[in-house]
């Protein structure tokens, strides 16, 4: 015979994270602001690759070349154009 625990009174919402009353489920509306906060805060693995893998892009062969490509459109930071 198992051992009846307690039911939690909130649950998370699947969609945005937010605590919701058990009894509210069906009402519940997600904040369009905290709903996009869950999104990057589920990202926040991938995120943080992407300034290590443009990192390594940029010392790369084609990503020096690239910058070069940048510089010199740019006119070398001077405003002109070559």
């Amino acid at each position: 015979m198992g051992i009846p625990f307690p039911q939690p009174r909130h649950l998370p919402c699947s969609d945005c994270g937010a605590a919701v009353e058990r009894s509210l489920r069906d009402e519940h509306v997600c904040d369009r602001e905290r709903l996009l906060d869950y999104e990057m805060f589920q990202l926040r693995e991938e995120i943080e690759t992407v300034g290590a893998e443009l990192a390594a892009y940029l010392e790369s062969p084609r990503g020096r070349f690239e910058l070069w490509c940048v510089a010199r459109d740019r006119g070398n930071e001077t405003g002109r154009r070559t």
